[in-house]
């Protein structure tokens, strides 16, 4: 157990239709052949773990320009994140009381959009900067060919990173902080476990991306699941180290945890 904390940072929502997120939120049926569809909100949000050997940031958000044309306009159009610009990576730092100097680390849960959005900040410095392989290569893959995924763009990450390529499901990077290869979601899907003094934290990212994805195993939508074989096993590897550990679950993107990771633990 590590003499650490966790803190929430609130980068903004973004609405999109309730089918992206729960396959078959909205149907139709013989006796209600036009339902009427439905958006929700959904946190974007980032962590920081302020542990012994550094600082790290966990994922760097949308950037800030994403309404501005920044984003293609049809994932903009599904997709909107309207109040970007206002929670701009530096100042949502700030608000916590970091700034980005104080970043020694960062991990990438994996590189859509709304997670890779602010690694220009790290550009050309030496902080080093953690995502499995599979996804580096998978975001690469998408950017030059329409054989891939559209929620990746080219330049978040195509920057003069420090990258520390994670090729193994497993690795412990830090004292008590493992990650985890969580694919089905996004190919290269890293989870974090945190042994903190008195509390373990499972931040399984968009694997889950809200409480009914993990509690009641309901799969995300088509356009946000990749894999669903990969998808329904790193459901049960979350479940198996919840229960292993006694884990708090932390989902990607559920507004009911907003309180929880704004407040931070312990």
């Amino acid at each position: 157990m590590v003499d650490a904390t966790v803190q929430g940072i609130y980068r903004g929502a973004i609405r999109s239709d309730w089918n992206f997120h729960v396959e078959g939120h909205t149907t139709a049926t013989a006796s209600d052949p036009n339902p009427e569809t439905s958006r929700v909100e959904t946190p974007v949000y980032n962590w920081v773990i302020d542990h012994p050997e550094g600082t790290i940031l966990v994922d760097t958000g949308s950037h800030p320009d994403a309404g501005d044309g920044y984003w293609p306009a049809p994932l903009y159009d599904a997709f909107e994140h309207r109040d970007a610009d206002e929670y701009p990576l530096d100042s949502a730092l700030a608000e916590a009381g970091y700034g980005l100097d104080d970043i020694d680390y960062v991990v990438q849960t994996h590189l859509h959009v709304d997670h890779a959005g602010g690694l220009s900040e790290f550009a050309g410095t030496d902080v080093p900067v953690y995502v499995h392989e599979e996804e580096l290569n998978f975001a690469y893959y998408s950017a030059a060919t329409d054989a891939g995924d559209g929620g990746y763009l080219q330049k978040d990450f195509d920057h003069d990173l420090n990258w520390r390529v994670v090729h193994r499901h497993r690795t412990t990077p830090f004292e008590d902080v493992e990650l985890h290869h969580l694919p089905g979601h996004a190919p290269g899907l890293l989870g974090l476990l945190v042994h903190l003094e008195d509390e373990t934290l499972l931040f399984g990212s968009d694997v889950a991306e809200l409480e009914v994805n993990y509690e009641e195993e309901m799969p995300l939508g088509a356009g946000l699941l990749r894999d669903r074989q990969a998808w329904e096993a790193s459901i049960q590897t979350l479940k198996e180290l919840e229960r292993r550990h006694d884990a708090t679950v932390i989902f990607g993107h559920d507004p009911g945890q907003r309180e929880a990771n704004l407040e931070g633990w312990p």
